[in-house]
Formats: structure tokens, sequence, C-alpha cells
């Protein structure tokens, strides 16, 4: 009933922007790289869509496209005036991003709302100026929940991991994923079912949401964690500079006006949602195990994260930017939040 419900209503979204892109003036191009029934689809976007429509007077509105390009392409395919809009992985791109890593870095404490807005405003105060996202607008940051790993064998301590063939999607992830010792599997998001499915790989290291998103529960039934998780993801939602060029002035304003620290909650708040029903998933399966690290394994973790966060501080310090400020202002804005 409950995948019944989630793509009902992302065919109800997906209709109701179908409708609105005929009655508007303008219509901007989302491209989306999941599947339909993602938050990102069914949550995200739409909710975009509707504070656009609201903000233009139904002027301006957005229609979802699937299948422009995969997910190491999105950024380009903004860039090139293919798409308005897209939201793209940092981690899928390296070399193109060093400062996003600080938000993916283990060892922050609170959800995925209280990391996206704290990462947009530390973005603000210390990463923009950079211009490492050239070419493009950023409408917000996100990151997603405490990453965990989903395995098919049972893992009952970080040991287990070890020489484990395991999914990772890029960024930190790669370097936490060498110090347990594992070998990395880089393919995207959407690959992974089909990837645990053929035996591939043994697990993969995402948030708890993909129990149930990417339908988890069938192929890596066991899911073990550590405090404030292994890593975090760092995503952009962002638009062509292009894009608003056939809007009035009023409304690339309104539009602007909704840039930043407003569409960062949304998409926190949307990554929250799917973990907890990620977790319902892993509840309603009946054969799918959750284990949380020992005392024991909790301070061996710590002890391995230390020069994971020593590196990503000494490349992001290498930019100019002072990360063990920004990394502080970080965790101190996510625990008042």
């Amino acid at each position: 009933m409950k995948h019944f419900v989630k793509t009902a209503a992302a065919a109800c979204a997906l209709a109701v922007t179908s409708l609105a892109a005929q009655a508007a003036d303008v219509t901007l191009t989302i491209s989306s790289w999941a599947p339909p029934t993602h938050g990102m689809n069914a949550i995200t976007w739409p909710e975009m869509i509707r504070q656009i429509e609201e903000a233009t007077e139904g002027r301006v509105t957005g229609e979802i496209k699937y299948g422009l390009a995969p997910p190491p392409a999105q950024y380009d395919l903004v860039l090139d005036g293919v798409a308005d809009i897209a939201w793209i992985f940092h981690g899928y791109t390296p070399g193109r991003f060093v400062t996003t890593k600080l938000i993916e870095l283990p060892g922050y404490t609170g959800n995925a709302e209280a990391a996206s807005v704290a990462y947009w405003r530390a973005y603000e105060q210390y990463f923009e100026e950079l211009g490492e996202h050239k070419g493009v607008e950023v409408m917000g940051l996100m990151t997603h929940g405490p990453g965990v790993v989903h395995t098919n064998a049972d893992v009952t301590s970080l040991d287990d991991l070890a020489s484990m063939k395991m999914r990772i999607g890029g960024g930190v992830a790669n370097m936490v994923g060498e110090a347990l010792g594992v070998t990395g599997i880089n393919v995207p998001a959407p690959k992974v079912y089909e990837t645990l499915a053929s035996n591939a790989a043994d697990g993969v290291m995402i948030p708890m949401e993909a129990k149930d998103s990417f339908k988890l529960f069938e192929v890596a039934k066991n899911t073990y964690t550590v405090p404030g998780g292994f890593y975090r993801g760092s995503f952009a939602m962002i638009m062509s500079p292009f894009a608003l060029d056939k809007v009035s002035d009023e409304d690339r304003a309104a539009i602007e006006a909704l840039f930043g620290e407003n569409f960062s909650r949304m998409g926190g708040k949307m990554w929250d949602t799917i973990d907890a029903t990620g977790m319902e998933a892993l509840e309603a399966a009946g054969d799918n195990t959750l284990r949380e690290a020992s005392a024991e394994d909790v301070a061996k973790w710590e002890e391995m994260t230390k020069p994971i966060i020593d590196a990503v501080v000494a490349e992001v310090n290498d930019t100019g930017v002072d990360a063990e400020a920004a990394r502080a202002f970080i965790m101190e804005e996510m625990a008042n939040y």
C-alpha cells in the first residue's frame, strides 16, 4: 500500500505540473535522474514548482523531465542550457568541487534539515566567493541524512566490512571506504539495486531512505550504523543563468527570493521525510536487521575518522578558506538549529 501511495503521489504531482505548464507563460525544464517515486521528484520539485507559481501568480511554472543525462552530466546539462534546473551530487564529479567535502565529513550530529540550513549559511559566509559553481546559479544546497551501510551479509562490527565490495557514491564516502578497507565500486545511485542484485557488490554506503526508494530491503537486508553516520552527501539545486531571461524583472526577483536558505531547508526536510520512510520499509520487511555500532566500534570509528577530517580540512584550507572555522561554524549551527 505504501508503494502504491508514493507512486500515486508522484503521478499526481506530474499531472499537476503538466497542467500548470500548459497555463503558464514560461515553463522551466527541470532535469531529474532519480526514479519518479524518489523524494526529489515526489516532494521537492513539486513544492519548488508550487512556490514559483505562487510567487509569480502562475506566470512561471516548471516541468520535470527524466532521462536527459546521467547523474554526473547534470551540471553540464544546465551549463549548456539543455535544462533550466537540475540537482547534482558533488561527489559524482571528482576534482570539480572541494569545499563541498566539509559538509560530507563524519562527526556532525543532527538531521538533514539542520545540516542543509547550516550548509547554506556556511556557503554564504565561507565558500560562495570561490565560485566553484561557475556558470550556474545555486538555488539551494542540501545534504541527505547520515550515511549508513546496507549489506547482503550480516554485519556486527566494523571489522566485518573489511574486504567487502561496496558501492560508494564518491567524495568523502570514498575516503571512508578506504579507511574501512572496503573495495569501492562507483556507480550512480539509480544503479544500486541492480549492482547488489547481480552480486557485483556486497553492500552499499547510502542513507536509510534507499531502503525504500531503491528497494534495498529486497537485496541488502542488513543495515549497520555509527553515530552521526559514516558520511553525508552534498547536493546542489542549480539553475541556468539564462533560465529567467524570458520572465519579467518582477517575476525574476520573486523567484530568486526563494533561493538559498528556503530551498535548502526544503531539500533537507525532504531527505528527513524519506529517511523515515526507509526505516519504515526496513521494519515492515520482516527479514531485515538494523545494528548499531558497539561502544568499542564507536571508539574505533572516531579514531579512523581523524585522518579523513584532517585531510579534508587541509584540502579546503588550500583553497584559501578557513576550513577549521567553517567546520566549527557548521557544527555550531547544527547544534543550535
